[in-house]
């Protein structure tokens, strides 16, 4: 599948990031707070060790979205117009707690977007097929107790394929990299260079 380059159009960042953040390596598999307000987490990125319940089967350790951590309750932004696609609380430990899929149309392409550890809030009021607006914020950063056990953080994510549910898998096993990434493209298509 051709990735399109989207550098010329003009997306509305997810989360408004200061001048200043870090760009987290998690190759070693600690996820702690970071010493910074904001920190990013990187897609592609190898995380041996990192997830460790049941949920991960031992062997999904390769991340195919983007983190964003951020205080609890940082605003997260439709980059695009589109619709509320699917929402629901995955509940397992490490799983994404509270997520909202969006739903895309761009240059005649279908796109989903994936908003993972979001605070209870940001479920309540959604309805399947609801617009959301370029720049409106549609969710928020949720806490340890509600977004499946993380330091607080957005997990972004991108799929060509309509995930059927408020799911995806947001890591995969690396036997299954090349694959994975042709469905779940490099979330900087529409977030531009964050890092």
């Amino acid at each position: 599948m051709n990735i399109p380059d989207w550098s010329a159009k003009q997306f509305h960042a997810v989360v408004h990031l200061p001048d200043v953040y870090q760009v987290r390596d998690f190759t070693k598999g600690v996820y702690g707070p970071s010493d910074f307000d904001f920190d990013i987490g990187r897609y592609d990125e190898l995380r041996p060790g990192m997830y460790s319940s049941e949920l991960f089967e031992n062997s999904r350790f390769l991340h195919i979205g983007i983190d964003i951590g951020g205080p609890v309750g940082t605003p997260c932004m439709a980059f695009e117009d589109g619709e509320i696609a699917y929402y629901g609380y995955n509940p397992s430990e490490g799983d994404y707690g509270n997520v909202i899929v969006t739903k895309h149309v761009i240059e005649n392409r279908n796109l989903w977007a994936l908003y993972g550890h979001l605070d209870k809030i940001s479920i309540e009021d959604k309805e399947v097929g609801q617009h959301i607006s370029k720049g409106e914020v549609i969710c928020r950063i949720g806490n340890k107790h509600e977004n499946g056990g993380w330091e607080p953080h957005l997990h972004f994510q991108l799929s060509w394929s309509d995930p059927g549910t408020h799911d995806m898998p947001g890591v995969v096993n690396p036997a299954d990299r090349d694959i994975a990434l042709l469905e779940y493209p490099d979330p900087r298509i529409v977030l531009g260079p964050i890092y």
